[in-house]
């Protein structure tokens, strides 16, 4: 694989991975405008590494008294950091049972007629939720129910094209929180997800005997750590001070552009 393509599907994957603009629906894009290959599963799970570096990076403070609070998960449950773990796990819960189910035929549905309805599907649903939607709440009002309706929600991203980031957005901005605490529960929920997703690929990949790190995995995980790092700190400043109607606009004219490819 060339240097150009590691870059190119790197930056893809990064940009893509946290913004609410569906990854899948862009990287289904990248062989077929360019010709390339599949990229394989090592570099699947290289520009996974360097995406979860990214949000790792940018929200070290709060995991750091994530880790803090994690003696008093059992203890003192009226802790904010102790529940904000247990809200986490909540909302993880209903995308590792979906994912047992649905494994086997989770590449059936990667087609681009799904991507480009699923884009413009729930690019119309982000679009509602964040107009319609309250913007009162944050992490600290969140109650049980509140995780365990983001954690359902992020088992629909298991259907290519509906941007897990994108999805618990909305559900968060459907329960009324404010878009720069959506963004960051969310951002806070992919890292046991991307955890969970490289670890089986990894497994995988070392029951076959395919792990191989090369100069361009390399790449891949530094290329892919940099975009991540910067969509994230992107989104993050510009929820603070507009919404996400941009973001949504861009996965309508996608998704429509998916949808006349495939149909035409």
């Amino acid at each position: 694989m060339g240097e150009f393509q590691v870059l190119v599907l790197a930056l893809v994957q990064g940009i893509t991975e946290f913004l609410p603009i569906s990854s899948s629906g862009h990287l289904v894009l990248v062989p077929a405008v360019t010709g390339w290959q599949d990229q394989g599963l090592m570099m699947d799970v290289a520009v996974h590494v360097g995406t979860l570096g990214a949000v790792v990076a940018y929200f070290w403070r709060d995991l750091l008294d994530l880790a803090l609070g994690l003696p008093k998960v059992l203890t003192d449950r009226d802790d904010p950091k102790a529940r904000l773990i247990a809200y986490l796990a909540i909302a993880t819960i209903p995308v590792v049972f979906a994912g047992m189910l649905i494994i086997q035929s989770a590449d059936s549905l990667r087609s681009i007629e799904v991507i480009g309805w699923t884009t413009l599907g729930f690019g119309i649903a982000l679009f509602a939720a964040d107009k319609l939607g309250k913007v009162t709440r944050k992490i600290e009002n969140m109650l049980y129910r509140d995780a365990l309706v983001i954690g359902i929600a992020q088992a629909l991203a298991l259907i290519p094209g509906t941007s897990r980031s994108g999805i618990t957005m909305t559900a968060a901005r459907v329960l009324g929180f404010n878009r720069s605490e959506a963004a960051r529960f969310s951002m806070l929920l992919s890292i046991p997800v991307i955890v969970a997703a490289g670890t089986l690929v990894g497994m995988k990949l070392h029951s076959a005997g395919a792990i191989e790190i090369g100069t361009d995995v390399i790449l891949a995980t530094a290329f892919s750590f940099i975009s991540a790092l910067l969509a994230i700190w992107w989104l993050m400043n510009w929820l603070n001070r507009a919404n996400f109607t941009l973001l949504a606009a861009y996965r309508v004219v996608l998704g429509c552009g998916l949808l006349f490819w495939a149909y035409t």
